[in-house]
C-alpha cells in the first residue's frame, strides 16, 4: 500500500506492508536515529512526533500515519542542538543510544509544560530506557537546559537538529 505523510516537513509517498509499523518503514527509509529497542512500547527509543505528540513508532501501523507529520530528531529545530550539547557536558551522552528519543520527549515536554520542575520532567521522561549513563546525569542536563533558557522552539518538522548522515534517504519511496 501506499502512504502518503509528511517527514520532516516533506512531503513523502512511501510504500507500506499493511501491517508494518512506523519504526519499520522509517529504519527502510535510512532513518536510523530512530532506534529498536524492545519492539513492546516500552522503552521510547524508537519514539518520533506525530502531529507534535511522542509515540512508540514500534506500536504504530505505518498505514495510521497516512496523512500526518511525522518528526524524527532531524526535523526538530536546531535550538535543540543545546540541549544536546548539555547532555554531553554533564556526561548523561554516552553510547548515544538513547539520545534522538530523549531529545524528541524534551521537545514535546517544552510544548506541554511550562517550567517543569524535577518532578514533572522525571514524570515525563519515565520509560525512556537509558543503557549507560543513567538518570540523574540527564536530569541535570535537562534542567541547566531549561534554567538557561533553553526553548527547542515551536512545531516541530523543518529543522536541522541530525546529522547529515542521519537523514532519510530516498530508498523505499513510492514511484
Amino acid at each position: 500500500m501506499t502512504v502518503e505523510l509528511e517527514l520532516n516537513g516533506r512531503r513523502r509517498t512511501i510504500l507500506a506492508e499493511p501491517q508494518e509499523s512506523l519504526l519499520d518503514v522509517l529504519r527502510r527509509l535510512g532513518v536510523t536515529s530512530v532506534r529498536r529497542g524492545c519492539d513492546t512500547a516500552s522503552c521510547n527509543t524508537c519514539s518520533v512526533l506525530v502531529d507534535d505528540r511522542l509515540v512508540p513508532s514500534c506500536a504504530f501501523p505505518a498505514a495510521r500515519a497516512a496523512g500526518h507529520r511525522v518528526t524524527t530528531v532531524e526535523g526538530l529545530p536546531a535550538a535543540i542542538l543545546d540541549l544536546a550539547r548539555e547532555l554531553t557536558a554533564e556526561g548523561a551522552e554516552q553510547c548515544g543510544f538513547c539520545g534522538p528519543a530523549l531529545l524528541l520527549s524534551v521537545h514535546a515536554m517544552q510544548q506541554e509544560l511550562t517550567r517543569p520542575g524535577a518532578d514533572e520532567i522525571n514524570h515525563y521522561l519515565a520509560g525512556n530506557l537509558c543503557r549507560c549513563s543513567g538518570y540523574a546525569a540527564q536530569l541535570r542536563a535537562i534542567e541547566r537546559y531549561l534554567a538557561r533558557g533553553g526553548r527547542s522552539g515551536g512545531q516541530a518538522g523543518g529543522g536541522e537538529a541530525g546529522s547529515s548522515a542521519a537523514r532519510e534517504s530516498e530508498a523505499g519511496e513510492a514511484p
